[in-house]
């Protein structure tokens, strides 16, 4: 078993035990936690390796990438622009984006980017992994591309897309890139640990992913035959991403605010802090516009895996009754692929933050997640 380093404060022992627990029967390579409670850190630990051949340990300062944690804080950014007057989430996109209103979109609403429900989760045409690296001609497509489904009805998981979607509109009301707002305005003034788009210089930094062994974890997650529609190939596989592409270059220089936040656990916690309405964070009526449910459905692209009942809000999933992240429904978060997630919980003035550089097989909920976050609240 590896030896976890860090603090953590008595009332959260049953945190430091779950995650010591992890590496002793999950199979993690490397990984750390933090708890931020009304903006003080709780926990803040970390053990394993960055790398497969096992020489780097892990480091209080080792970033990763959080893969769809990364949503979370690209919502963070709207709904900073929404508190400043600068964006409206009820205005048709094409208000801000006047290309997008092709193809019969003039009427999806900001609103529906950030909610998964704007029907485009993926493109029709081919989209290669190079393409994504291209922000303005996969912008410029997706201007262009019809719905799969009619915008506003229902949510389908807007895999890559997302992070093109809002994050246009975020550089269109703005002029600067999400990443570049994101460090300009909240991640530099404040000391955070995270970067969408990340420098050369911080290389040295990064925890090679590693897929997990599977038999260490739970069986790999598949739909059953024939189970997902065209739009659900489209987001999922349309460019088919994973670890050997995350671990480019390329990957970590690009723009994508869906997918390539480079991060620690002590990051997350801070941002997810923010969301749940802590200091320097969110105001109360945000956090309120956070997590306000825009109806629970069967997921075009997540349903043959997780089921019907999930809900989105605007730009974080809700615990609900599934209680993903934890005993209290109206708290929300959002899961990396692989294992990372971030949660807010208002209620409990906490944000939660888990990075980790072994992905695991399920798209969501990752039993090493959920042992963190049954662990949190058991804290509480």
């Amino acid at each position: 078993m590896d030896e976890v380093y860090g603090t953590c404060t008595d009332r959260f022992a049953e945190v430091r035990s779950a995650f010591q627990e992890n590496f002793r029967v999950a199979g993690e390579v490397g990984a750390a936690v933090a708890v931020s409670v009304d903006g003080v850190v709780a926990v803040d630990l970390w053990g394993g390796w960055t790398d497969a051949a096992r020489t780097r340990p892990w480091q209080r300062d080792t970033l990763v990438n959080v893969w769809s944690t990364t949503k979370g804080v690209t919502a963070l950014v709207a709904h900073l622009l929404v508190e400043a007057g600068r964006l409206d989430l009820d205005a048709p996109v094409a208000h801000y984006w006047p290309e997008f209103a092709a193809a019969g979109k003039e009427k999806v609403l900001v609103r529906h980017l950030l909610s998964h429900r704007s029907g485009l989760c993926g493109l029709r045409d081919p989209l290669t992994v190079e393409d994504l690296y291209d922000r303005e001609s996969t912008t410029r497509r997706l201007a262009a591309a019809e719905p799969w489904w009619e915008p506003g009805t229902r949510s389908g998981y807007h895999a890559l897309t997302y992070g093109f979607l809002v994050g246009e509109v975020i550089r269109r009301v703005t002029g600067l890139s999400t990443g570049r707002w994101l460090a300009d305005h909240v991640t530099g003034p404040r000391g955070i640990d995270f970067a969408i788009g990340l420098p050369a210089t911080q290389d040295h930094r990064v925890a090679e992913l590693l897929p997990l062994p599977t038999e260490a974890g739970t069986p790999v997650e598949q739909p059953p035959p024939g189970a997902l529609h065209p739009a659900a190939m489209a987001a999922l596989a349309n460019p088919l991403v994973g670890p050997s592409e995350a671990n480019s270059a390329a990957w970590r220089r690009a723009d994508l605010p869906a997918a390539n936040g480079h991060g620690t656990a002590r990051a997350v916690a801070a941002l997810y802090g923010m969301l749940a309405g802590g200091p320097g964070g969110l105001s109360g009526e945000s956090v309120e516009r956070v997590r306000e449910g825009q109806g629970a459905c069967t997921d075009l692209v997540l349903g043959p895996v997780v089921g019907p009942g999930t809900e989105c809000g605007l730009g974080c999933w809700l615990s609900g009754d599934r209680g993903w992240y934890g005993p209290n429904p109206r708290a929300f978060g959002h899961d990396g692929l692989g294992g990372s997630f971030g949660l807010a919980d208002p209620e409990a003035g906490i944000g939660v933050g888990y990075v980790m550089n072994g992905m695991g097989t399920r798209l969501v909920d990752d039993f090493r997640k959920r042992a963190l976050v049954d662990a949190v609240h058991a804290s509480l």
